[in-house]
Protein backbone atom coordinates (compact mmCIF):
# COMPACT_ATOMS: atom_id res chain seq x y z
CA UNK A 1 0.00 0.00 0.00
CA UNK A 2 1.48 3.56 -1.05
CA UNK A 3 1.78 6.36 1.34
CA UNK A 4 -0.80 8.76 2.17
CA UNK A 5 -0.28 11.76 -0.22
CA UNK A 6 1.20 14.50 2.30
CA UNK A 7 -1.00 18.22 1.62
CA UNK A 8 2.14 20.01 2.88
CA UNK A 9 2.74 22.61 0.43
CA UNK A 10 6.54 22.20 -1.89
CA UNK A 11 8.72 25.35 -0.73
CA UNK A 12 10.87 26.94 -2.98
CA UNK A 13 13.78 28.87 -1.62
CA UNK A 14 14.63 31.92 -3.30
CA UNK A 15 18.15 32.76 -4.21
CA UNK A 16 18.31 35.70 -1.94
CA UNK A 17 17.14 33.27 0.75
CA UNK A 18 19.79 30.89 0.28
CA UNK A 19 22.61 33.29 0.17
CA UNK A 20 21.17 35.07 3.52
CA UNK A 21 21.69 31.75 5.19
CA UNK A 22 24.53 30.84 7.64
CA UNK A 23 25.34 27.42 7.45
CA UNK A 24 27.49 25.11 9.85
CA UNK A 25 30.40 23.68 8.54
CA UNK A 26 30.70 20.25 8.66
CA UNK A 27 34.26 18.71 8.91
CA UNK A 28 36.54 16.31 10.06
CA UNK A 29 40.29 16.71 12.02
CA UNK A 30 42.24 13.93 11.18
CA UNK A 31 46.14 13.13 11.66
CA UNK A 32 48.81 10.90 13.58
CA UNK A 33 48.40 10.16 17.44
CA UNK A 34 50.03 13.32 18.87
CA UNK A 35 49.96 15.68 16.39
CA UNK A 36 47.93 18.10 18.31
CA UNK A 37 44.09 17.51 17.13
CA UNK A 38 42.81 18.05 20.46
CA UNK A 39 44.62 21.07 21.37
CA UNK A 40 42.96 22.42 18.88
CA UNK A 41 39.90 23.16 20.98
CA UNK A 42 42.27 26.49 22.08
CA UNK A 43 41.80 28.02 18.74
CA UNK A 44 38.24 28.05 19.43
CA UNK A 45 35.82 30.63 21.32
CA UNK A 46 35.37 28.87 24.48
CA UNK A 47 32.09 30.54 24.66
CA UNK A 48 30.53 29.46 21.73
CA UNK A 49 32.28 26.08 21.79
CA UNK A 50 30.74 22.35 23.25
CA UNK A 51 33.69 19.64 23.64
CA UNK A 52 32.24 16.23 23.72
CA UNK A 53 34.59 14.15 25.01
CA UNK A 54 34.50 10.30 24.36
CA UNK A 55 38.39 9.56 24.42
CA UNK A 56 38.95 10.64 28.20
CA UNK A 57 41.93 12.36 26.75
CA UNK A 58 41.47 16.22 27.66
CA UNK A 59 44.81 16.37 29.39
CA UNK A 60 45.99 18.42 26.06
CA UNK A 61 43.23 20.81 26.93
CA UNK A 62 43.30 20.73 30.50
CA UNK A 63 42.28 24.47 31.90
CA UNK A 64 40.65 25.19 28.33
CA UNK A 65 37.73 27.16 29.72
CA UNK A 66 34.74 26.11 27.37
CA UNK A 67 32.17 23.51 28.21
CA UNK A 68 32.20 19.35 28.08
CA UNK A 69 29.86 16.47 27.96
CA UNK A 70 31.44 13.04 28.40
CA UNK A 71 30.23 10.24 26.75
CA UNK A 72 30.74 6.49 27.52
CA UNK A 73 28.43 4.38 25.58
CA UNK A 74 26.60 4.34 22.44
CA UNK A 75 23.45 4.81 23.99
CA UNK A 76 24.62 8.20 25.29
CA UNK A 77 26.30 9.45 21.75
CA UNK A 78 23.09 8.55 19.91
CA UNK A 79 21.00 10.30 22.19
CA UNK A 80 23.37 13.53 21.50
CA UNK A 81 23.26 13.19 18.20
CA UNK A 82 19.79 13.35 17.96
CA UNK A 83 19.37 16.18 20.69
CA UNK A 84 21.84 18.31 18.73
CA UNK A 85 20.67 17.97 15.08
CA UNK A 86 16.76 17.82 16.30
CA UNK A 87 14.34 15.49 15.00
CA UNK A 88 14.09 13.55 11.17
CA UNK A 89 10.69 14.35 9.75
CA UNK A 90 11.55 10.76 7.76
CA UNK A 91 11.97 8.47 10.45
CA UNK A 92 8.73 6.70 11.80
CA UNK A 93 8.12 7.06 15.40
CA UNK A 94 9.44 3.73 16.86
CA UNK A 95 13.04 4.40 14.98
CA UNK A 96 16.15 6.49 16.10
CA UNK A 97 16.06 10.44 15.90
CA UNK A 98 12.43 10.67 15.26
CA UNK A 99 10.16 13.01 16.59
CA UNK A 100 9.11 10.94 19.00
CA UNK A 101 12.88 9.83 20.02
CA UNK A 102 13.76 14.00 19.73
CA UNK A 103 10.59 14.47 22.66
CA UNK A 104 12.19 11.71 24.84
CA UNK A 105 15.56 12.86 24.32
CA UNK A 106 14.89 16.64 25.19
CA UNK A 107 13.15 15.08 28.08
CA UNK A 108 16.10 13.55 29.44
CA UNK A 109 18.54 16.41 28.64
CA UNK A 110 16.48 19.42 28.78
CA UNK A 111 14.91 22.02 26.11
CA UNK A 112 17.19 22.37 23.37
CA UNK A 113 17.46 25.97 23.72
CA UNK A 114 20.00 24.75 26.21
CA UNK A 115 22.09 24.20 22.83
CA UNK A 116 21.79 28.12 21.41
CA UNK A 117 24.81 29.01 22.80
CA UNK A 118 27.17 27.22 20.91
CA UNK A 119 28.21 27.92 17.75
CA UNK A 120 30.74 24.97 17.19
CA UNK A 121 30.77 21.23 18.22
CA UNK A 122 33.84 19.64 18.46
CA UNK A 123 33.87 15.58 18.93
CA UNK A 124 36.33 13.88 20.43
CA UNK A 125 36.63 11.24 18.35
CA UNK A 126 34.71 9.63 15.96
CA UNK A 127 37.70 6.71 16.29
CA UNK A 128 36.73 6.32 19.72
CA UNK A 129 32.96 6.44 18.90
CA UNK A 130 33.19 3.95 16.45
CA UNK A 131 34.23 1.26 18.72
CA UNK A 132 31.69 2.54 21.18
CA UNK A 133 29.37 1.54 18.21
CA UNK A 134 30.64 -1.82 17.82
CA UNK A 135 30.50 -2.84 21.32
CA UNK A 136 26.63 -1.93 21.19
CA UNK A 137 26.32 -4.14 18.24
CA UNK A 138 27.91 -7.04 18.86
CA UNK A 139 25.07 -7.57 21.91
CA UNK A 140 22.19 -6.00 19.57
CA UNK A 141 20.20 -9.77 17.96
CA UNK A 142 20.98 -9.04 14.33
CA UNK A 143 24.41 -10.07 16.07
CA UNK A 144 23.45 -13.30 16.87
CA UNK A 145 23.18 -16.44 14.25
CA UNK A 146 19.76 -17.24 13.55
CA UNK A 147 20.74 -21.33 12.79
CA UNK A 148 23.97 -21.37 15.49
CA UNK A 149 22.95 -18.99 18.00
CA UNK A 150 26.53 -17.71 18.51
CA UNK A 151 27.66 -14.44 17.64
CA UNK A 152 27.70 -13.03 14.22
CA UNK A 153 30.38 -10.73 13.52
CA UNK A 154 29.50 -10.15 10.10
CA UNK A 155 25.67 -8.82 11.10
CA UNK A 156 27.80 -7.19 14.27
CA UNK A 157 29.78 -4.87 11.22
CA UNK A 158 26.72 -4.71 9.07
CA UNK A 159 24.48 -3.06 12.44
CA UNK A 160 27.98 -1.11 13.28
CA UNK A 161 28.09 0.46 9.40
CA UNK A 162 24.06 1.46 9.70
CA UNK A 163 24.62 3.07 13.17
CA UNK A 164 27.58 5.46 12.38
CA UNK A 165 26.41 6.73 8.79
CA UNK A 166 22.83 7.58 10.69
CA UNK A 167 24.74 9.12 13.60
CA UNK A 168 27.09 11.58 10.86
CA UNK A 169 24.37 12.18 8.72
CA UNK A 170 22.11 13.47 11.53
CA UNK A 171 25.03 15.66 13.15
CA UNK A 172 25.99 16.73 9.05
CA UNK A 173 21.91 17.90 8.91
CA UNK A 174 22.38 20.02 12.06
CA UNK A 175 21.97 23.46 9.69
CA UNK A 176 23.49 25.96 12.11
CA UNK A 177 25.74 24.90 13.73
CA UNK A 178 29.88 23.79 12.95
CA UNK A 179 30.79 20.23 13.86
CA UNK A 180 33.74 19.17 13.89
CA UNK A 181 34.84 15.69 14.48
CA UNK A 182 38.54 14.26 15.44
CA UNK A 183 40.19 10.74 13.64
CA UNK A 184 43.27 9.24 13.98
CA UNK A 185 44.87 8.20 11.11
CA UNK A 186 46.77 5.68 10.17
CA UNK A 187 49.36 4.71 7.90
CA UNK A 188 49.34 1.01 6.02
CA UNK A 189 50.60 -0.70 3.20
CA UNK A 190 48.59 -1.93 0.01
CA UNK A 191 48.98 -4.82 -1.65
CA UNK A 192 52.26 -3.51 -3.28
CA UNK A 193 53.93 -1.93 -0.37
CA UNK A 194 53.38 1.31 -1.40
CA UNK A 195 51.92 3.60 1.63
CA UNK A 196 48.75 5.27 2.19
CA UNK A 197 46.82 6.72 4.89
CA UNK A 198 43.30 6.38 6.31
CA UNK A 199 41.01 7.05 9.40
CA UNK A 200 41.22 4.69 11.90
CA UNK A 201 37.12 3.76 12.22
CA UNK A 202 35.96 0.48 12.97
CA UNK A 203 34.48 -1.28 9.94
CA UNK A 204 35.13 -0.49 6.26
CA UNK A 205 32.01 1.26 5.26
CA UNK A 206 31.98 3.97 7.48
CA UNK A 207 35.50 5.00 6.51
CA UNK A 208 34.16 4.54 2.70
CA UNK A 209 31.24 6.90 3.34
CA UNK A 210 32.42 9.66 5.62
CA UNK A 211 34.05 12.03 3.21
CA UNK A 212 30.67 12.19 1.12
CA UNK A 213 29.07 13.17 4.41
CA UNK A 214 31.16 16.19 5.63
CA UNK A 215 32.13 19.20 3.73
CA UNK A 216 35.56 19.49 5.30
CA UNK A 217 38.35 16.91 5.79
CA UNK A 218 41.79 18.48 6.77
CA UNK A 219 44.72 16.80 8.02
CA UNK A 220 47.27 18.06 10.94
CA UNK A 221 50.60 17.24 9.41
CA UNK A 222 54.23 17.49 10.23
CA UNK A 223 55.81 19.34 6.71
CA UNK A 224 59.29 18.65 6.24
CA UNK A 225 60.23 20.73 3.45
CA UNK A 226 63.15 19.87 1.61
CA UNK A 227 64.55 23.02 2.87
CA UNK A 228 63.92 25.13 6.05
CA UNK A 229 62.77 23.88 9.23
CA UNK A 230 59.58 21.31 9.74
CA UNK A 231 56.36 22.81 10.75
CA UNK A 232 52.94 21.83 11.52
CA UNK A 233 49.80 23.04 8.77
CA UNK A 234 46.86 21.43 7.57
CA UNK A 235 46.54 19.85 4.37
CA UNK A 236 43.20 21.01 3.05
CA UNK A 237 42.76 19.95 -0.42
CA UNK A 238 41.99 16.51 -2.18
CA UNK A 239 45.06 16.51 -4.58
CA UNK A 240 48.06 17.21 -2.32
CA UNK A 241 51.96 15.90 -2.59
CA UNK A 242 51.42 14.22 0.64
CA UNK A 243 48.78 11.12 -0.02
CA UNK A 244 47.01 12.65 2.93
CA UNK A 245 42.80 12.42 3.12
CA UNK A 246 41.40 15.97 2.40
CA UNK A 247 38.69 17.61 0.82
CA UNK A 248 37.03 21.49 0.44
CA UNK A 249 34.01 22.02 -0.55
CA UNK A 250 33.94 25.74 0.20
CA UNK A 251 36.57 26.60 -2.84
CA UNK A 252 38.88 28.53 -0.28
CA UNK A 253 41.39 26.92 1.24
CA UNK A 254 44.66 26.16 -0.27
CA UNK A 255 46.52 22.87 -0.13
CA UNK A 256 47.97 23.65 3.07
CA UNK A 257 46.78 26.19 5.49
CA UNK A 258 47.95 27.67 8.91
CA UNK A 259 47.30 25.13 11.81
CA UNK A 260 44.18 26.99 13.46
CA UNK A 261 41.13 25.72 13.28
CA UNK A 262 39.47 29.28 14.32
CA UNK A 263 40.86 30.74 11.08
CA UNK A 264 40.16 28.51 9.15
CA UNK A 265 36.94 28.37 9.96
CA UNK A 266 36.78 32.14 8.87
CA UNK A 267 37.99 31.83 5.85
CA UNK A 268 35.80 28.68 4.82
CA UNK A 269 33.17 31.74 5.53
CA UNK A 270 35.00 34.72 3.51
CA UNK A 271 34.45 35.96 0.25
CA UNK A 272 35.73 33.88 -2.70
CA UNK A 273 38.95 35.63 -4.37
CA UNK A 274 36.76 35.01 -8.17
CA UNK A 275 33.75 34.04 -9.46
CA UNK A 276 32.79 30.28 -8.55
CA UNK A 277 33.09 28.87 -11.95
CA UNK A 278 36.86 30.63 -12.04
CA UNK A 279 37.85 28.00 -9.56
CA UNK A 280 36.74 25.27 -12.07
CA UNK A 281 39.41 23.83 -15.01
CA UNK A 282 37.54 22.88 -18.16
CA UNK A 283 40.82 22.55 -20.21
CA UNK A 284 42.95 19.93 -20.69
CA UNK A 285 46.78 20.26 -19.96
CA UNK A 286 48.26 20.79 -23.99
CA UNK A 287 50.21 17.44 -23.48
CA UNK A 288 47.06 15.33 -22.65
CA UNK A 289 46.29 12.66 -24.79
CA UNK A 290 43.10 13.24 -26.87
CA UNK A 291 43.30 10.42 -29.40
CA UNK A 292 39.84 8.05 -29.25
CA UNK A 293 40.55 4.75 -28.94
CA UNK A 294 40.80 3.03 -31.83
CA UNK A 295 41.41 5.40 -34.12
Amino acid sequence: MSAAFSSTPLQIITADERMRERRGIKGVLTGISGIGKTSQLWTLNPDTTLFINLEAGELAVQGWPGDEIRIRDWDRARDLACWIGGPNPAMRDDQTYSRADYARVCNAFGPPNILDKYDTIFVDSITVASRLCLQWAKGQPQAMSDRSGKADMRGAYGLLGQEMIGWLTHLQHTPDKNVWLVGLLDKRLDDFNRPYFSLQIEGSKTGLELPGIVDEIVTLADIRPAEGAPYRAFVCTTLNEFGFPAKDRSGRLTAIEPAHLGRLMDKIRGPLAGPPAARLDFELPTNADTTQPGA
